[in-house]
């Protein structure tokens, strides 16, 4: 269901193009926008979860929705500012959220030919093949991705000494503007690990899953089970993720 429903939107956004640099945007915040784009994923999506799942609660970017023990949390174009520059990193997330808990979770990048599931105890799988267990990582060899706190910059005190020890202990940084497509690549171990601050349920909820499907940890910067309230979100291997939670106990809170 969450499945088809992602792939609704993918459809519709792999049918429209990626678009050249420049494509209008309504701004919603600062370095926050929406297309059309946007809009007519969301509704494809949101037409496929009535259908099938009526009933849930459904929280969505866009039209925003009902929070609830049992929830779909949509992302219909993450990535947008880099959709709207022509930048191929942008994903369609769709995860299922009971009492916190990711249970399904769907990551499609339309234009990058990949399509990430997972579903509690079911495992996850990358285009249809079966994902395997995260490998044990080095730390010092870990390449990990990040996001900033752009929209939220008074949260830099918080994040600056997070980013500086990572770039020490790790062997080095990305960052490249979806949160969905970090956490699913990570889930991939195409990436070690990944944290940011100030993210939305839509955000993470459906690369939580498939990271925790595969034997990753996925925790707030406290180390707790909050990072779906927070919004603030640590994720990756259990060596890589000891690390990150060692830098965001040591580094101010707020």
């Amino acid at each position: 269901m969450a499945l088809r429903a992602a792939r609704a939107g993918a459809r519709v956004l792999r049918e429209a193009g990626l678009p050249k640099p420049g494509v209008h945007a309504d701004v919603k915040g600062a370095g926050d926008y929406v297309t059309a784009f946007d809009r007519q994923s969301e509704s494809a999506i949101l037409d496929v979860l009535a259908r099938e799942a009526p009933g849930i609660a459904v929280l969505a970017e866009e039209r925003g929705g009902t929070r609830a023990g049992t929830m779909w949390a949509v992302d219909p174009l993450d990535g947008t500012t880099n959709f709207i520059r022509g930048f191929p990193v942008v994903a369609v997330s769709v995860g299922l959220l009971h009492e916190g808990v990711p249970i399904a979770g769907v990551v499609i990048a339309p234009f990058l030919g990949l399509e990430f599931a997972a579903s509690l105890g079911k495992g996850a799988t990358l285009n249809g093949e079966r994902l395997p267990s995260l490998r044990a990582v080095d730390p010092s060899k870990a390449v990990v991705a990040t996001g900033f706190p752009f929209r939220n910059k008074g949260r830099m005190p918080r994040y600056r000494p997070v980013m500086e020890g990572a770039l020490a202990r790790f062997e080095d940084l990305r960052r490249a503007g979806a949160a969905a497509l970090d956490l699913a690549w990570t889930a991939a171990g195409t990436l070690d690990g990944y944290f940011e601050l100030n993210l939305n349920p839509w955000d993470v909820a459906a690369g939580a899953a498939l990271v925790r499907e595969v034997g990753g940890r996925v925790s707030d910067w406290s180390g707790g089970d909050r990072w779906i309230e927070t919004g603030d979100i640590l994720a990756a291997p259990p060596a890589v993720h000891d690390v990150l939670l060692q830098l965001a106990e040591k580094a101010p809170h707020g």
